[in-house]
């Protein structure tokens, strides 16, 4: 792999360290003694505690922010560029910090919240796009995956430095862990300043030699040699099809046509849906409440350790998603995390919460779960989402589906406390929430078998080929096809390069598990 690629791969996947940062640092702001004595209520018991009404505004309302943020990255990423885009969006991002530091208002920081909110939303939109149309296609899902290595990182350090501040006396102690977001931001603006912009872009920009520059920095190869020319007209002839049938409108998304531009628009906002559907964000935004209302010790330390296996297991899923494939890690994580959270519910009908064999068991399975979800749905929901649109429409389908993530990430954060705690108007459900996580970890199953082609180890450009010609479930006997095909030489791929088998050549290649 070039040295540049191993660049941008970690660069520009610091943005999802930012995303994973600003996500976790709120869970233990929540129970921090001096930021309760801010914004918490004097309870009858003496005890300052969140309302549930605030503790959903102030987590829920970033994602409000990143919903539109993700909607208006496709026109911000489309006229600016992919990199100055997402440089756009980092200083929106910074300015909510800015304002999240300095006032001690409820309202001020909300506000702060949602501008954080959209710079965190238009870049969890555009870095894998931006990473998808400049990896080498050997290693996009590696690539593309190490953005959410990089948001399970942010976690993680968020995790660890609220735990070293939460005692402080004053406002440093949230103001620290709020502030030292700049230093991230500085770290991925320098890093994309020293990188090329994405050469598809350049070229339907109209761009040409930028675009063949852009790909010989990517390749580590010059202009004029082989390679270059050879992925150049690959790119250029399959964007010349897709323009010919429209010109990437927002209305050619919800069309299906040869291209089945709705198909894929719709997988990726189901996928990004059911990501979030799986219970995930109830426990970076609340597990530390959640372990502490559940009579766990030590909830900041068990916050760490959750975040530790998240870390840990998102590797292996960056292996896997180029080695193993997306469909069947799809198929197995879904089954995973949904066993896990069905067993966690069940521990929480069958024993008490003071039960200590019950308590490690329950933080146990959760570990299991988040083990599932880290090396599966976490890594590949990125990966899928940024590959399978077309190029024409490929940064509006990426607002979509991103949006549907930020969308169901509002709803949860703001519902969950209310749907957890007990109380007047909460439902009180503690650990019977798990049964709701764990019936949509079996429709994702579903959701999966149905839906997720299998694509490791194509072009952008194959991949619409594949699409264009295949279902999910066949889809890995076509993958086959088309790797299996001698392309005559100077004739690059695209839909109209690559003839569809016969479906007797599908059939038996998919009965023989290939």
């Amino acid at each position: 792999m070039p040295s540049l690629g191993i660049f941008l791969g970690a660069f520009a996947s610091f943005g999802g360290f930012l995303f994973g940062y600003d996500t976790g640092y709120i869970a233990g702001l929540k129970e921090m003694p001096y930021f309760l004595s801010v914004y918490g209520t004097r309870q009858a018991d003496g005890h300052l505690k969140l309302t549930s009404k605030t503790d959903s505004l102030i987590t829920s309302i970033l994602s409000a922010g990143t919903f539109f943020g993700a909607l208006l990255a496709s026109t911000v990423g489309d006229k600016l560029g992919r990199r100055r885009g997402i440089m756009a969006y980092i200083a929106v991002f910074c300015v909510g910090v800015a304002l999240q530091t300095g006032t001690k208002s409820l309202v001020g920081f909300a506000i702060g919240r949602v501008l954080a909110g959209l710079g965190v939303g238009g870049t969890s939109c555009l870095v894998p796009i931006y990473q998808s149309e400049c990896a080498p296609r050997h290693l996009r899902g590696t690539i593309v995956s190490a953005y959410q290595w990089f948001i399970t990182i942010g976690l993680l350090v968020a995790a660890i430095v609220v735990n070293a501040t939460k005692d402080r006396p004053n406002a440093s102690s949230y103001q620290i862990p709020v502030s030292i977001q700049f230093v991230w931001a500085a770290i991925l603006v320098g890093g994309l300043a020293l990188l090329p912009e994405s050469p598809r872009w350049l070229l339907l920009a109209g761009r040409k030699d930028d675009s063949l520059k852009a790909l010989s920095r990517l390749l580590g190869e010059p202009t004029e040699s082989a390679k270059v020319t050879e992925q150049y007209n690959e790119i250029h002839a399959n964007l010349e099809h897709e323009l010919a049938e429209g010109r990437g409108t927002w209305a050619d998304c919800f069309r299906m046509g040869e291209g089945k531009n709705f198909k894929r628009v719709i997988t990726g906002c189901l996928l990004q849906a059911l990501q979030q559907l799986t219970g995930i964000n109830f426990i970076f935004y609340y597990g530390t409440t959640f372990f502490t209302n559940s009579g766990i010790s030590s909830p900041f330390l068990i916050t760490i350790a959750t975040n530790v296996v998240n870390v840990g297991c998102t590797i292996p899923g960056m292996w896997a998603a180029d080695k193993i494939g997306r469909r069947p890690l799809m198929l197995y994580g879904a089954a995973g995390m949904a066993v896990s959270q069905i067993v966690v519910a069940a521990i929480g009908v069958a024993r008490p919460i003071t039960d200590a064999a019950a308590q490690k068991v329950l933080v146990a399975f959760v570990c299991i779960y988040i083990a599932h979800f880290a090396s599966t749905w976490a890594t590949l929901a990125w990966v899928i989402t940024a590959e399978l649109p077309p190029y024409s429409i490929r940064t509006k389908s990426m607002s979509l589906t991103t949006a549907s993530n930020w969308a169901l990430n509002f709803a949860i954060s703001y519902s969950t406390p209310f749907l957890v705690n007990t109380g007047p108007g909460n439902a009180g459900l503690k650990t019977n929430v798990f049964w709701i996580w764990g019936g949509c970890c079996c429709v994702a199953f579903v959701f999966a078998y149905f839906m997720i082609p299998e694509t490791k180890q194509l072009s952008l450009e194959q991949i619409d080929i594949l699409y264009r010609n295949s279902t999910p479930r066949n889809s890995r006997a076509y993958r086959r096809y088309i790797l299996e095909q001698n392309i005559r030489e100077g004739q690059p791929d695209s839909p109209g390069n690559i003839e569809k088998p016969e479906a007797e050549h599908v059939e038996k290649k998919e009965e023989q598990g290939e």
